[in-house]
């Protein structure tokens, strides 16, 4: 019997190397491993679904997964992970002292179905209390202006987004037009060093390792998602892919935690590495439903409460039922 053709399109990650190059070869599955800047490859399997297997924004997934007959499923592998509490930026001259203070201001988000921002949003409506409706939310472009949502929303009563098409919330952070941006990456203003324009957590790490120890949740930006079509044919598929990107990711961390010599041009990595096995265990990067069941359900929740969402699901309904869900390294 042939092997099944599967191709596969991610942006570029260690972790995911040697499936890439085809050191990890999935049981049944010849891979066709494309590799390329992370908004295309949200672009074109959003609007064309040019990929079996695609690397999605974990919020634009939430919203096509729900959506009555979805043709997508997931895969509980999770290419880009990051904590968020250095996400937010503030004008220093808007008498912002605390994320309380956010209350009524002018926050910037490139797009309201981003990763990053359901995360923040989740944090500033159940941990600090903030109504989503208490918040005047201003979406532009980081640096470029124009950019647009690309899934469609279903905003709760009372939440409001202005869209400012013609400038960027780097631009108006710094001059004063919005109070605060929850951003991914650095905007250009704070990585420039303007002088009105900083963290509102200069000691994120700390707080957000806090925060991991009390909540175990460790956010998920992006995910894997396969064409529900895929499965239909070859049910074990989702398994034995699971598996090879299981596989790929122990090789990345046996580079980092094990070699003699530096794999990465980066000065004590490994002692830092090992310094966080104490808060994460032998896997600082863990996949499957078990391992993640507190940041799936945060997620899944957030998603739903700010209308990204269009229903409220578990992490089994976005997974293959028969996956392997949860390995140890």
């Amino acid at each position: 019997m042939p092997n099944v053709p599967i191709t596969i399109a991610t942006d570029d990650y260690d972790h995911m190397r040697d499936l890439r190059f085809g050191l990890v070869r999935p049981e049944g599955i010849d891979v066709t491993y494309l590799c390329m800047e992370i908004h295309e490859v949200f672009s074109r399997m959003i609007f064309n679904r040019e990929f079996d297997v695609s690397e999605l924004s974990s919020a634009k997934f939430a919203n096509l997964v729900s959506q009555p007959n979805s043709d997508l499923i997931g895969l509980p592998v999770f290419p880009s992970r990051q904590f968020r509490f250095s996400s937010f930026y503030i004008n220093t001259k808007k008498g912002i002292k605390g994320p309380a203070d956010l209350r009524g201001k002018r926050v910037g988000l490139p797009e309201w179905a981003q990763s990053a921002a359901v995360y923040t949003r989740g944090y500033l409506m159940h941990d600090v209390g903030i109504p989503l409706s208490e918040i005047h939310w201003v979406q532009a472009g980081t640096e470029q202006a124009g950019r647009i949502e690309k899934v469609e929303l279903d905003l709760p009563n009372g939440i409001k987004v202005e869209r400012i098409a013609d400038k960027t919330l780097s631009d108006m952070l710094a001059k004063g037009e919005i109070d605060a941006a929850m951003i991914a990456r650095e905007p250009s203003c704070f990585r420039k060093g303007h002088p009105d324009v900083a963290r509102l957590f200069p000691d994120f790490r700390a707080m957000e390792l806090a925060y991991y120890e009390k909540t175990k949740i460790f956010p998920i930006m992006h995910i894997m998602a396969m064409k529900k079509s895929v499965l239909a044919k070859h049910p074990w598929v989702a398994r034995n892919l699971f598996t090879a990107f299981e596989e790929s990711k122990k090789n990345s961390l046996h580079r980092i935690h094990d070699n003699a010599i530096s794999s990465y041009p980066v000065p004590w990595l490994t002692d830092y590495a090992r310094s966080l096995k104490k808060a994460f265990g032998d896997d600082t990067h863990s996949y499957g439903i078990e391992a993640n069941r507190p940041t799936l359900e945060a997620y899944l929740t957030y998603a739903y409460e700010q209308g990204i969402a269009r229903r409220l699901m578990k992490p089994e309904d976005i997974f293959p039922s028969h996956i392997e869900v949860s390995t140890n390294i």
